[in-house]
């Protein structure tokens, strides 16, 4: 899959995390000034950064 295609996730979520996932948006928003920041844009770093966290933590788990 090319970086340009896009998968759609439909899932149901406690409005209490909607409401985090909102302020988080909005955190993000105020951070960067580029402009309109969107949920998914946001959940995409959230993905990859905790993905890299992992990665890191399987290495250093492997070492032992």
């Amino acid at each position: 899959m090319t970086e340009n295609e896009r998968v759609q996730l439909n899932v149901r979520i406690t409005k209490a995390t909607s409401a985090k996932l909102d302020e988080i948006v909005e955190y993000y928003q105020q951070g960067l000034k580029l402009g309109r920041i969107y949920k998914g844009d946001v959940l995409t770093d959230i993905i990859e950064k905790s993905y890299e966290v992992m990665n890191k933590q399987k290495k250093s788990n492997k070492r032992y």
